[in-house]
């Protein structure tokens, strides 16, 4: 059969990335397509030696640092992507990918990151945070989202097969297009982390600092716990914001290297999330570390987080309930294995992605092909 991949972005680095990678390691004579490609084979290796196909947004001005700015034209962006000499096509969408067009001796298999949040569910927080709740650009956003969840909607017809990346996503699916999906985690690089067993005296939080990640909470929490040190690792809009509600007990490090972010998740005494995200590999990644986790017991945490064995949940995103969980954990830490943190990141490994993943798109072939030639 011959194969594409598509991805709504190739930009930066994250975790929907990771899967990218994995998948086209899957199908190493697969072609690439995606709206944008800013990554070098360097950044992406998976990309050496590939036919990589870009939509007309690739040439427009500022694309590289602004393609987001194209919004509105994505959706007529990926529908110009030709995939007519394809037998099998895979799109990792969390925006538009999914949206391309096929026909019916074709079979278009999306594991689907999420559908568009801010175009859903977490319509009213993306105003908010953008300062688009009052306006005339408040107006123009709203309807432009209106048209984005009739075209995702429409759109979600032409694939034939769901992948969700979580038991949440695989609800956010079935609400928004009234599909079953099947869930196969994303993977992680368990690899890349040691397990310390005597961790030091301080608890550590990483991300882009922006508004969704709460980042701004966990900094007010610990404020109020002067006994306690927290070191934040991580950059962006938010971190003039953070630096203001800082105390001497906490320690803004800003963007730092692996190795220094890798030495300081395998030594925290553990560490706090306290996102609402669709899977987060945060949480999973400082489990192969052999560090728990406090999170805020919703999304996708929920599914890969053991709650007192691997880690605490909290269920409010609020200062007290940052402040309450880290209590209790210190009251309980003696529960908390590294070893037990480290078997349950393995869960989720490359391995074990690769495997669940090609499994299912062989099932998918074998259900789809008779149908056809009948």
């Amino acid at each position: 059969m011959k194969v594409a991949i598509v991805h709504d972005w190739l930009v930066e680095l994250g975790g929907a990335e990771k899967v990218f990678t994995a998948i086209a390691e899957l199908y190493p004579s697969a072609d690439i397509f995606s709206l944008v490609c800013f990554l070098s084979e360097k950044e992406l290796p998976c990309l050496a030696e590939r036919n990589i196909t870009t939509s007309f947004i690739q040439k427009l001005p500022f694309a590289a640092k602004k393609y987001r700015s194209y919004f509105a034209l994505m959706p007529l962006a990926i529908e110009q992507l030709d995939f007519s000499e394809y037998d099998l096509i895979i799109s990792s969408s969390y925006c538009v990918a999914k949206g391309i067009i096929t026909g019916p001796d074709q079979i278009h298999i999306s594991y689907c990151h999420s559908p568009m949040r801010y175009a859903w569910d977490l319509q009213n927080q993306y105003l908010r945070d953008s300062n688009l709740s009052k306006g005339i650009k408040s107006i123009l956003t709203r309807y432009l989202l209106h048209k984005m969840r009739i075209w995702d909607v429409r759109s979600s017809f032409g694939v034939d097969y769901f992948i969700a990346n979580s038991e949440f996503i695989g609800r956010r699916i079935q609400k928004t297009y009234r599909r079953s999906s099947k869930v196969i985690y994303p993977n992680i690089d368990v690899d890349k982390f040691d397990v310390v067993e005597e961790k030091q005296n301080f608890y550590i939080t990483w991300s882009r600092l922006v508004p969704y990640k709460k980042i701004d909470l966990i900094v007010e929490a610990f404020s109020k716990m002067p006994d306690k040190k927290l070191i934040v690792i991580g950059d962006g809009p938010d971190r003039a914001k953070i630096e203001a509600l800082s105390t001497s007990n906490i320690e803004l490090m800003g963007y730092q290297p692996f190795s220094t972010l890798k030495t300081l998740v395998q030594n925290a005494k553990a560490v706090i999330f306290a996102a609402e995200e669709d899977f987060g590999m945060v949480p999973l990644e400082s489990q192969a570390a052999g560090t728990p986790v406090l999170a805020y017991g919703k999304g996708g945490a929920k599914e890969t987080i053991i709650d007192g064995e691997t880690g605490l949940f909290f269920y409010e995103q609020s200062t007290d309930a940052i402040q309450d969980v880290v209590n209790r954990f210190e009251q309980s830490r003696h529960n908390f294995s590294p070893f037990n943190c480290r078997k349950n990141a393995e869960m989720f490994s490359d391995s074990k992605f690769k495997t669940n993943f090609s499994c299912y798109v062989e099932k998918c072939i074998s259900e789809y092909l008779p149908a056809i030639k009948s």
